[in-house]
C-alpha cells in the first residue's frame, strides 16, 4: 500500500512552518523602500504614547504658552503645526537628493522655533492670517567632525547645511481667543 505524499513528510512540516516563520521575521518581509533604501529603525525607541505627548502638551500650556499669551496682551499664539506625510516625504527626499549630490553625509532635519513678522509677505506663509504668530520650520543638518564639535563649545553635534533650503510654510493653527483648547487635536 502506498502512503500518500502528506503523510510521510509530516513530521517535516512543523520544522518547516517554524523555518519559515523565523526568515520572516528575520528578513522584516513587506514592501521594501520606493528607492531601495532600507529603512531605519531607530525613531521606534523615541515613539511615546499619547499620555506622554499631553503631558509634554499640557507642560506646555503651563508655562511657555502662559508666558506667551501674557506677551500678547492675552492673545494666545499658536500651539500646533501640520505637514502632509506628501510634504515630509518630498523634503526629506529632497534633503536626500541634494546631500547625495554634495557628498554630504550623516544628514539630518532639525526643527526650530520661529515666528512670523506682523508684516512677513503673504506668499512667504501658508496663509496671510499666520502674520505674527510663532510657527516652525525645517533644517537640514549633518554632523560635525568630532573636532568641530569640540572646538564650537557647543553640545549640538549637528549642523545647518547652507546649500540646501530649509522648509515652512506648515499649515498652524492658531487658537481661540481664550486658553480652553488643552487637549491634543
Amino acid at each position: 500500500m502506498k502512503t500518500p505524499f502528506l503523510s510521510k513528510n509530516f513530521s517535516a512540516l512543523p520544522g518547516v512552518l517554524i523555518l519559515s516563520v523565523f526568515v520572516m521575521i528575520a528578513v522584516r518581509c513587506g514592501n521594501p523602500p520606493v528607492d531601495g533604501t532600507p529603512v531605519d529603525d531607530s525613531y521606534m525607541k523615541k515613539l511615546i504614547t499619547h499620555q506622554d505627548a499631553q503631558i509634554l502638551f499640557d507642560e506646555y500650556t503651563k508655562t511657555n504658552n502662559k508666558i506667551l499669551t501674557e506677551a500678547r496682551n492675552g492673545q494666545p499664539d499658536s500651539r500646533w503645526y501640520s505637514f502632509t506625510i506628501e510634504e515630509m516625504e518630498g523634503y526629506i527626499q529632497y534633503v536626500k537628493e541634494q546631500a547625495k549630490e554634495k557628498d554630504i553625509k550623516n544628514v539630518g532635519i532639525k526643527i526650530y522655533m520661529g515666528k512670523y513678522p506682523a508684516n512677513h509677505p503673504a506668499n512667504k506663509m501658508a496663509k496671510p492670517e499666520f502674520a505674527g504668530y510663532q510657527t516652525i520650520f525645517l533644517m537640514p543638518t549633518t554632523k560635525k567632525e568630532a573636532t568641530d564639535a569640540r572646538r564650537g563649545g557647543s553640545t549640538d553635534e549637528y549642523e545647518k547645511i547652507e546649500s540646501i533650503q530649509p522648509m515652512n510654510m506648515t499649515n498652524l493653527s492658531p487658537p481661540p481667543n481664550h486658553v480652553s483648547a488643552n487637549t491634543l487635536n
